[in-house]
């Protein structure tokens, strides 16, 4: 089975890639499973070049394939100085906890939501690089909402979970099964597909 370092300690991110990489024999581990970490300033221009910077940094020190992922989210009419962008978890400075960014975007749904609700989208990017072939990949998911008022669930790592709604089901993120994601085909099979085939690719294989 082949090994993966995922460059996160976001165990939730770590799962949302880990059954499906494991059916194509990929083993998945994070940071947290490693000695040695990494202090990276994540100042690209977008979520692949933030990917990039983070995948670089661990591929330096470590014999593994390395994946690294960011995102971005925009948000619909808030004020442009209030678009988070790159920076959906530090807000003027500050490096928010899963609590801050629960109450921060739920008033931002509360100020500016039409009846406490803003349309929003995420943008992601993922670079993996393996014998030191750097390959990226970027995807977006289909608009959903930012509420007010939260779930009484939480997913650690993925707070905005608890405030987001999609818009088929009419359900909030942290509700959402396995057999709803198929049904709005939102299985990420696309982003496992790349994974594995740039890890197993023998013509990446540096000459």
């Amino acid at each position: 089975m082949k090994k993966i370092l995922f460059a996160t300690e976001n165990e939730s991110k770590v799962r949302r890639f880990k059954k499906g990489l494991l059916k194509n024999d990929i083993e998945i581990i994070s940071i947290n499973d490693i000695d040695k970490k990494v202090d990276v300033e994540e100042d690209g221009n977008n979520a692949i070049e933030n990917a990039l910077i983070k995948a670089r940094a661990y591929a330096s020190i470590y014999d593994l394939p390395v994946l690294a992922m960011d995102d971005n989210l925009y948000i619909d009419n808030i004020p442009e100085d209030k678009q988070p962008g790159m920076f959906v978890r530090r807000v003027n400075g500050k490096r928010l906890s899963d609590d801050e960014m629960l109450e921060y975007y739920s008033n931002l749904a509360h100020t500016y939501g039409d009846d406490g609700k803003l349309t929003c989208r995420w943008i992601y990017g993922i670079a993996i690089i393996c014998n030191g072939i750097e390959k990226t990949y970027t995807w977006s998911k289909e608009d959903f909402y930012i509420v007010d008022k939260p779930s009484d669930k939480i997913n650690p790592g993925y707070p905005l979970n608890s405030i987001s709604i999609n818009k088929k089901l009419n359900k909030y993120f942290t509700d959402i099964t396995d057999d709803d994601k198929k049904h709005i085909k939102e299985d990420e099979s696309d982003v496992i597909d790349f994974i594995t085939n740039s890890i197993k690719d023998k013509s990446l294989t540096k000459k």
